[in-house]
């Protein structure tokens, strides 16, 4: 681990920037690609809210996308990708139209206006300016935790956040992950401290705590959030092998295990769950059906993993009945 961030931007051709803003209690976090990256998603659960993902489809004339947006205010999160789209057509990126130039920019939000942050901003909500703050802010290096698009995320029993992770295959290829962990369910085998997650624990990243040597019944129980309150965990993994848009679908299906593998639960009725996946293409495929496979299983793994990450790394909010964090529960376990 040590020769690499284990972060998204491990794969080359990937740079993130977050922008937050306290008293909202909300923000964004971009992926920016160098240049137009196939990518596809996939929505798994049963109330996702997304922007311009119908150019991700395999059978759409697009080639390639130029960023990817996760971020907090439910639908009214959705303008932060118009703030990244000013950023990149200030850039002159986009897809070439006669002599027009539109920026993709594919994006899917959570639902944390309940979280105690203010959100009454008057006439327009702030995400158009939190997109573009976030587009100035990128770098190969980012936070984790309580911030960007994961600033204001919760899950049913601690703060959620923004985590990554990353790894490399055996014949080579970087996957990565980021995920905003705003989780209908919870990250911790009953009320913690183990992660659902452990199992795929690399390097004590979350704690080294491992599994508890049983999990029994009683530890078992499916708790969410309650009342009509979508939760939505949305991320993306990205992998520098060469795809298709198809392959990239196939990639974003695969990496949706990984929310099973690190929450309980998932891909509920008031979930949105959406996982993007890009290929940055600097890599040909060496056994292409075992790559895929291989890929695939990593990208879950990593998902899983970031998910842990977000939470472990996550502060609590400064508000009146907000979530704990794990670490004001158990401390900085090492």
């Amino acid at each position: 681990m040590s020769d690499r961030r284990n972060l998204i931007t491990d794969v080359a051709g990937i740079r993130v920037g977050n922008a937050h803003n306290e008293a909202l209690a909300s923000g964004v976090t971009v992926a920016l690609f160098d240049g137009p990256t196939t990518a596809s998603w996939v929505a798994v659960g049963g109330g996702p809210a997304a922007r311009d993902t119908g150019c991700l489809e395999p059978d759409t004339v697009a080639e390639g996308v130029d960023a990817i947006v996760l971020s907090g205010g439910s639908g009214f999160g959705l303008d932060a990708a118009g703030g990244v789209q000013a950023w990149l057509r200030a850039h002159e990126r986009g897809f070439l139209v006669g002599s027009v130039r539109v920026p993709l920019v594919p994006q899917a939000i959570c639902f944390d206006l309940l979280n105690g942050g203010d959100k009454d901003w008057g006439r327009y909500p702030p995400y158009r300016e939190l997109g573009y703050a976030a587009c100035e802010a990128i770098s190969e290096d980012f936070a984790l935790g309580t911030v960007g698009g994961g600033y204001g995320a919760t899950t049913v029993n601690l703060k959620g956040g923004l985590g990554s992770a990353s790894a490399v295959t055996a014949n080579g290829f970087t996957v990565g992950a980021m995920v905003v962990v705003n989780a209908i369910g919870s990250a911790v085998i009953d009320s913690g401290p183990h992660f659902w997650a452990a199992g795929y624990e690399v390097e004590a990243e979350f704690g080294g705590l491992g599994l508890p040597s049983h999990v029994r019944p009683e530890m078992r129980p499916m708790h969410w959030k309650g009342g009509p309150q979508p939760a939505t965990t949305i991320a993306i993994v990205a992998t520098d092998a060469i795809l298709d848009k198809a392959m990239a679908k196939r990639l974003a299906m695969a990496a949706q295990t990984g929310l099973a593998k690190g929450l309980r639960l998932s891909h509920a009725l008031f979930d949105g769950d959406t996982v993007f996946a890009a290929a940055t293409g600097r890599k040909p495929l060496v056994d292409r059906y075992n790559d895929i496979i291989e890929i695939g299983a990593t990208a879950a793994d990593c998902l899983a993993r970031a998910i842990a990450r977000g939470v472990y790394e996550a502060t609590a909010l400064p508000f009146p009945e907000s979530l704990p964090a794990w670490r004001d529960k158990f401390g900085r376990s090492s």
